[in-house]
């Protein structure tokens, strides 16, 4: 078991909590002092600073929603001027807009910070190689890995994400120890193994893969291990958040939250009130490190359930389990975010479409696939093939521009599609967990 801060990593419970009611209170002042825009959220919830007496106090403090980043665009949210920030990110929005994500450099040291606890404590170590193959631009998922494994002394291969043959070379030839990507893509990646006659358990030296941004379960999970030899370490982030953060340690038993970087709320989506021990709730997350672009009791949307024991790691943050669901329609495939809500925005500027359309998602082999069916208007419905093709591959290209993922899409006559008296189904997920 690594170790990457043995102080914080292994602080006692009480230490722990002492440390988070100090970083939580030092949090709140510093909102109410110098952010119009969260002075304003506490003014109208009657809270001040002098309000926060104990750890539980938390809850009085007023909710952060996605309705908030998307009214904030780019930089209201703000808390650091141009000259402190080095970096911009963005995650995608729901209608057409990204949310933009400032840092300043203690930002981006606390993001490599806490992932390298996370992922030293998952067997990565100093002289490992490790190989990124999430995405690196805008999105968080490439750069957060990177920078956590030569923050311990890890060599890094920035793959990037596809030519999976041209990967399977690297990790032969350069003798990777550790992997970041999705689980369908380590999945894939065993497949086009296969097919080329090498065995990842047998030929090569992976043994782990640090998985997410989707959700993926435990029978998965114990294929990629059994199949594959690798460790499927379950790690969670998101790019409001600063991108992926936090991982599961070598035992496996959920992911462990820093309690000195986030507090984690565990609620019940309809009182809003704390749901009992291993009850299963809605994810509310307060950074309580971040300088650019805090985030204060944020509703991130997530279902899950939170482990408080002591780990067998001898750790005392609290666990995260395995993501079920989520409170809204967001969908995730390959790894990105889609919403209906974008989907719709991105079909609706083509004069030629009606007004239904339905997206399904399926998983053929390893990697998940959608397939977009939209109705188009009477006037725009012919059997001039070359022109319904050009037509399909003008919504593609617009859909992929937005998304971020590509998508097939296939034209239907008006009134193919399902109609519905109340709320209209859009997604058909066919996919198993």
């Amino acid at each position: 078991m690594g170790c990457w801060n043995e102080k914080i990593q292994m602080m006692p419970r009480k230490e722990l909590d002492d440390l988070q009611f100090k970083l939580l209170k030092a949090l709140v002042h510093r909102l109410y002092d110098f952010s119009p825009f969260y002075r304003a959220k506490m003014e109208d919830a009657k809270v001040t600073p002098d309000s926060i007496k104990k750890l539980d106090d938390v809850r009085k403090l007023p909710f952060m929603s996605k309705k908030d980043l998307r009214d904030s665009y780019p930089d209201k949210i703000f808390m650091a001027s141009k000259e402190e920030l080095v970096r911009y990110h963005a995650s995608s929005g729901t209608t057409g807009k990204a949310t933009i994500v400032g840092y300043t450099r203690n930002d981006v040291d606390m993001w490599a910070e806490s992932l390298a606890r996370s992922i030293s404590s998952a067997g990565v170590e100093r002289g490992h190689v490790v190989q990124v193959a999430n995405t690196y631009g805008l999105f968080t998922g490439g750069l957060g890995f990177h920078y956590a494994a030569e923050r311990i002394g890890a060599a890094v291969v920035p793959s990037g994400t596809g030519g999976t043959e041209r990967q399977l070379d690297l990790i032969r030839d350069l003798g990777v120890n550790a992997m970041a990507a999705t689980p369908s893509y380590m999945m894939h990646m065993g497949e086009v193994a296969d097919k080329l006659g090498i065995s990842i358990k047998n030929d090569t030296q992976l043994r782990i893969g640090l998985l997410g941004a989707e959700p993926w379960s435990d029978k998965m999970r114990d294929r990629i291990q059994d199949w594959l030899g690798v460790k499927g370490i379950n790690c969670y982030g998101a790019s409001e958040l600063s991108g992926p953060l936090f991982s599961e340690c070598s035992e496996q038993t959920g992911i462990h939250f820093w309690k000195d970087i986030a507090l984690l709320e565990i609620l019940d989506p309809k009182t809003q009130e704390p749901v009992g021990p291993g009850e299963r709730g809605e994810m509310v997350i307060t950074m309580l490190q971040k300088e650019a672009y805090p985030m204060i009791r944020y509703r991130i949307g997530d279902l899950s359930v939170v482990e408080d024991d002591k780990c067998a790691c001898g750790r005392y943050h609290p666990r995260l389990q395995r993501i079920t669901g989520r409170v809204d329609d967001m969908i995730i495939v390959r790894g990105i975010n889609v919403f209906p809500s974008q989907v719709e925005f991105s079909l609706l500027t083509n004069p030629e479409v009606g007004n239904q359309y339905q997206i399904i998602v399926e998983r053929k082999g390893a990697l998940d696939t959608m397939l977009v069916k939209v109705e188009l208007k009477p006037e725009a419905f012919s059997d001039n093939i070359l022109q319904l093709n050009a037509m399909r591959e003008r919504i593609e290209g617009k859909l992929r521009s937005l998304l971020n993922v590509s998508a097939t899409v296939e034209l239907v006559e008006p009134g193919t599609l399902p109609r519905f008296e109340g709320k209209a189904k859009r997604v058909v997920d066919r996919r198993e967990y």
